[in-house]
């Protein structure tokens, strides 16, 4: 095998410097492994967040103690100025019982936005009442829970339930 020097005088091209490309290629891995690995956190005011995700817990979880505060702080439930929320409500009901609520001939404008339809659910579902009663700043909130039955209010759009609206006793 002929040296490096040697091979690029018969060829007629010039003889490079190996040590200056090892030390480029050895940077460029270092910045796709940088890149590849690279988590970024999603912003959570962009993430949209269902009304599953927020109000729906069935089958309820087996939390036995400090169902609201485990269950608020688990599913990121707070006020967009990032303060707890006064009131918040689970459904214990299965999902396709839920979307059908969509179908209730039972159609109102919302209480709290006279703009908005809701539907009310014809049957009453078992939910559980989370009130605020300590803590302003989210996660720090702690809460007091309370069992109930009620009738569902939603708002729809082609797709199921949008957003919980409140419940009736």
């Amino acid at each position: 095998m002929l040296p490096v020097k040697a091979a690029a005088k018969m060829t007629g091209a010039k003889a490079i410097d190996v040590k200056g490309i090892l030390t480029l290629m050895i940077l460029m891995v270092i910045v796709f492994l940088l890149l590849l690995f690279w988590e970024k956190e999603p912003d959570e005011d962009l993430v949209v967040k269902s009304i599953e995700h927020l109000n729906v817990d069935y089958p309820k979880s087996r939390i036995p103690v400090r169902y609201c505060n485990s269950m608020i702080r688990q599913r990121v439930i707070r006020e967009p100025n990032h303060t707890c929320k006064k009131e918040h409500v689970f459904i214990h009901e299965r999902p396709p019982k839920i979307n059908s609520i969509c179908v209730s001939p039972r159609k109102m404008v919302c209480p709290n936005h006279a703009t908005y339809f809701c539907f009310q659910s014809e049957a009453k579902f078992k939910m559980t009442l989370c009130q605020l009663v300590g803590g302003t700043i989210y996660p720090a909130c702690r809460y007091h829970i309370s069992t109930l039955e009620g009738y569902v209010l939603v708002t729809c759009d082609n797709l199921g339930p949008v957003n919980f609206q409140g419940y009736v006793e």
